[in-house]
């Protein structure tokens, strides 16, 4: 008789687990998902696991990591054993990051225009000018219907006491949603009766979601959309070309685009097209080398000023990257209550500034304890994790810090989550964090899921996909 699969040999080892609590008694909304694992041999879910795999190269889910060197594209890993939150803990996050976006948008229309919030010196100026982030040909501007962050992706992780916390926003071209959605699809083949027993909100409407919200920013009552894409070798291909073909609208690139006579227009093979409405995939220095980047090849010079004119509406606003500066981050609780008069709903991680003195001083005394990052650097690029690294590591990051102060922020190194993973042996805990997505139109909406990134080397706590890290699929409950 085939030995059926089991939980029991599972070790929280120490660290906050999201299935099990610290007796190992199962936490609310797993109890289901459990059952169904242990009701099935571990030869059984070794083929469905081996199916996932397949099922994501015939779909084409593919990702470059830069970090190999080989620029050869390959699957991203997906674990079959889902992320499960309960209703109430959605309904926290939920008002937590609405509340977020709220305040995030309010300070981009500010900074850029009447910039109060730097008058009533709640956030130095110099923190502001000198980021890397800010587009000074954005003064002065509004987007339409004042919208800057049309689609967010906010990174939260679970610290030890099980507190969900902000580690990082994402307001230029957050990535991802793609595998949200095939990991979705995926637990639909593998686990139909598990997903539907177990009350899981759908998350397969965002592409229509995401469409609606693009045709708002239109005046045009059936407006021309496109999403504009760096071209085939960036990372996140896929997903460009993956949520085009979604929402039914053209994929391009700068190629494909040209400014003539006021006008975006788009080259088919019945002539130019007026484009209306440009979900961008690609950062804003590089959109327009006639305002920004003149050395950029991906952008489309003069759209910047036919932008400003109102006759093409992008998504997100240029100038938004400012708000993903990881020195600008440890201020949005200031934001928060400066703009809305409210705590924040969710904290950040405590952070040091490396620009402050007093911080500097403690970050370079403690950069063993201390996770350093680059203010502008993002995909696990530009960070050190204290504890792991070696002497000449820390030295090298000491130097960098005195050199370019402004450039680096540090925090506590805080031992990530974590979920059971599956593996041929059996199950075993890995770290995760959580990436939900939230579309800003006539109101703003976070999808109910989002994309769990787990690490899967055991111990590590880098979760990018693009440093090798894999994904689970989120079930967020009724």
């Amino acid at each position: 008789m085939t030995e059926r699969f089991s939980f029991s040999a599972y070790s929280l080892e120490g660290f906050y687990d999201e299935m099990f609590d610290e007796s190992g008694e199962l936490r609310e909304g797993y109890g289901y998902l459990k059952r169904a694992f242990e009701n099935l041999s571990a030869g059984d879910l070794a083929n469905r696991h081996l199916a996932a795999e397949r099922a994501m190269l015939a779909m084409g889910i593919t990702f470059n990591v830069y970090s190999e060197g080989q620029g050869t594209e390959r699957t991203m890993p997906f674990d079959i054993v889902p992320r499960i939150l309960t209703g109430s803990e959605w309904k926290h996050l939920e008002r937590g990051l609405v509340q977020r976006t709220e305040a995030l948008n309010l300070f981009l229309q500010d900074i850029y225009n009447d910039q109060k919030i730097l008058k009533d010196k709640v956030i130095p100026r110099e923190v502001i000018e000198s980021s890397k982030s800010f587009l000074r040909p954005c003064l002065g501007l509004t987007p339409p219907g004042g919208i800057w962050c049309h689609i967010t992706g906010t990174d939260l992780i679970r610290a030890d006491n099980g507190e969900m916390l902000v580690l990082e926003d994402n307001l230029r071209c957050p990535s991802g949603v793609s595998y949200m959605l095939e990991n979705r699809e995926l637990s639909k083949q593998l686990f139909p009766e598990v997903l539907a027993r177990t009350g899981v909100q759908p998350v397969s409407d965002y592409p229509a979601r995401l469409l609606s919200m693009l045709e708002r920013l239109s005046v045009r009552p059936e407006p021309t959309v496109a999403v504009l894409t760096p071209g085939i070798y960036n990372s996140a291909y896929f997903e460009h070309s993956y949520l085009a073909q979604q929402m039914g609208v053209e994929l391009v690139d700068s190629r494909d685009l040209v400014v003539d006579d006021g006008y975006v227009k788009m080259r088919t093979t019945r002539g130019f097209e007026v484009v209306d409405v440009i979900y961008r995939r690609i950062d804003d220095t590089f959109l327009d080398p006639q305002a920004f980047n003149p050395d950029s090849l991906l952008g489309i010079p003069g759209i910047f000023e036919v932008y400003r004119k109102g006759r093409v509406a992008l998504a997100n606003a240029p100038g938004t990257g400012v708000a993903d500066d990881k020195v600008v981050y440890a201020y949005v609780p200031q934001m928060i209550r400066y703009y809305l008069g409210q705590d924040p709903v969710i904290g950040n991680v405590p952070t040091y500034i490396c620009g402050e003195a007093e911080d500097r001083k403690y970050v370079l005394d403690h950069i063993d304890e201390l996770v350093v990052k680059e203010a502008n650097e993002a995909g696990g690029y530009g960070m050190m994790i204290g504890p792991k690294a070696t002497r000449r590591e820390h030295a090298l990051f000491r130097r960098r810090i005195k050199d370019n102060p402004r450039n680096y922020i540090a925090q506590p190194t805080i031992s990530l989550s974590r979920v059971p993973c599956f593996f041929n042996e059996g199950a075993e805990g890995r770290h995760v964090d959580f990436r939900p997505y939230i579309l800003y139109g006539d109101r703003i909406h976070v999808i109910p899921g989002g994309l769990t990134r787990v690490a899967l080397r055991k111990g590590s706590l880098v979760v990018n996909s693009s440093q090798g890290g894999g994904g689970k699929d989120t079930w967020v409950l009724y």
